[in-house]
């Protein structure tokens, strides 16, 4: 949690965003030059196969994140205010585990099961479908929640009081929209950091 707390905005906008956007560009670039020079098309499935490993390296940062958010700032957090942490647990995980379901299939069907014609969908498909669906629904509120409970915990910590949603709705968004609330949100939660860990300094030598 104390990397995701003390990284720079930039760097994890690098991490979640600049990387896996560079590595698709290049994949793309790549896969047209393959088909005008050689014309095979099936070059194409190849990015489909890496696809897992930038939704892992976006998804993973982004979650990481919030949840370092969410838990490493509750020590900031004031003594007076009680936040629901273990339902924040729940909800964090549903979701997680929802992804990496999602993952798995993906790379399941790209390695050769993707129904045709000549091969049908098996019980297989239709089993991880059937568990796959509730789960996104149920996953999609998680998410939303954890985004509500993570800006909710940064104003509480920003305030240093109890707070309700209008206080956080513009937090709220910003940890909706992180490609762009990282810029603003992260040095903050920086100082906030730096200012605790200052305050700790300064006990230590009393």
């Amino acid at each position: 949690m104390n990397l995701f707390l003390r990284a720079k905005h930039w760097q994890i906008f690098l991490v979640a965003f600049g990387l896996p956007f560079v590595f698709q560009m290049v994949m793309m670039v790549t896969i047209f030059s393959e088909i005008a020079h050689n014309h095979n098309p099936e070059v194409l499935f190849t990015f489909f196969k890496v696809f897992p490993l930038l939704m892992v390296l976006f998804i993973g940062t982004t979650l990481g994140w919030e949840y370092s958010v969410a838990i490493g700032l509750q020590k900031l957090v004031p003594p007076n205010v009680k936040m629901k942490v273990t339902k924040f647990k729940i909800f964090f995980f549903i979701p997680v585990t929802y992804l990496c379901l999602i993952i798995a299939f993906t790379t399941y069907l790209f390695s050769g099961h993707i129904p045709t014609q000549s091969n049908p969908p098996g019980p297989i498909f239709f089993s991880v479908f059937a568990i796959i669906f509730p789960i996104h629904l149920f996953s999609v509120f998680c998410l939303f929640y954890c985004l509500y409970f993570v800006a909710k915990t940064y104003k509480t910590v920003e305030l240093q009081r109890a707070v309700i949603f209008s206080d956080f709705v513009g937090e709220f968004f910003m940890a909706w929209f992180i490609f762009i609330g990282i810029w603003i949100m992260q040095p903050k939660i920086n100082k906030m950091v730096e200012e605790r860990e200052g305050d700790m300094g300064v006990m230590t030598e009393q």
